[in-house]
Formats: C-alpha cells, sequence, structure tokens
C-alpha cells in the first residue's frame, strides 16, 4: 500500500495561463484525459479549473466558453500540500479544504495533482469510488 502522496500523484501536470479560454482548457483536459488544468502565470501558481468549474460557472450561467477566460472562473485561493506529506495529510486538506483536487508543490513548484480517486484506489482499491475511479473513460 502506497503511504505517501508521491507514491500517487499524477506527475503530469496540465498547465494553462489565466487569459487562456474555457474552450481551450476543455480541449485540453479532454485530449489528455484530465478532469482539471492549473493555472499557472509567470511559473507561480494562480488557481485550479476543473470540468465542473466550467459547467456550472460558465456555461449552467449562459456564458460562452470560447469568450470567457480561466481567470473568470478558476478557484484561486488553492489548497496545496507538499510531496512528502503522507495520504493521511492530503485526505485532511481535501476534507477540510472541500476539493476534490490537490495541487503537490515542492517548493515553489507544482510538481503534481492527486485527486479524490486517486486517494480512493490507494487507500481501498475494491470501494466503489476506486472502482469509478479506475474505469476506461466513456468517451
Amino acid at each position: 500500500m502506497a503511504n505517501s502522496i508521491a507514491d500517487v500523484m499524477r506527475e503530469t501536470v496540465h498547465t494553462v495561463t489565466p487569459e487562456t479560454t474555457l474552450r481551450e482548457a476543455a480541449e485540453l483536459m479532454r485530449a489528455q484525459d484530465v478532469g482539471d488544468v492549473v493555472v499557472t502565470e509567470s511559473g507561480h501558481l494562480r488557481g485550479i479549473l476543473t470540468d465542473r468549474d466550467i459547467v456550472v460557472r460558465c456555461i449552467a450561467v449562459g456564458g460562452d466558453p470560447g469568450t470567457v477566460q480561466v481567470s473568470d472562473i478558476c478557484s484561486s485561493e488553492i489548497v496545496t500540500v507538499p510531496r512528502q506529506s503522507s495520504l493521511k495529510d492530503a485526505v485532511h486538506a481535501m476534507r477540510t479544504g472541500t476539493i476534490r483536487r490537490l495541487p503537490v508543490v515542492e517548493g515553489d513548484e507544482v510538481v503534481g495533482v492527486i485527486s479524490m480517486g486517486d486517494l480512493a484506489m490507494a487507500i481501498d482499491d475494491r470501494s466503489a469510488l476506486a472502482d469509478i475511479s479506475a474505469a476506461a473513460p466513456n468517451r
């Protein structure tokens, strides 16, 4: 069983700038089969954008994802955890921050992302959430 975030985090971090349109961000998410992108500016973490953010904060209120920028809707109060943190630390951060995805940092650099599904698979690979998270994408 994995003990640290480094053991289960997704090391490939997909980034966009604050000026990226939501359509461009969504296209990147689709191409990379991920549900989030990290928002950076000049190498600094500025936010995180999820597929749910695009739907709830833009499309559901009549926004145009082709013109709305990431900076208009992304979460900018970011909870992060250091790479050496335990899985318990990640669970605690997600629970207290009521978030589903967590950037993993080493100093000022984002070195990975861990999702609620990643944690479910690492902690109890027989749970319903782990089964769902491990399933192939439904494209």
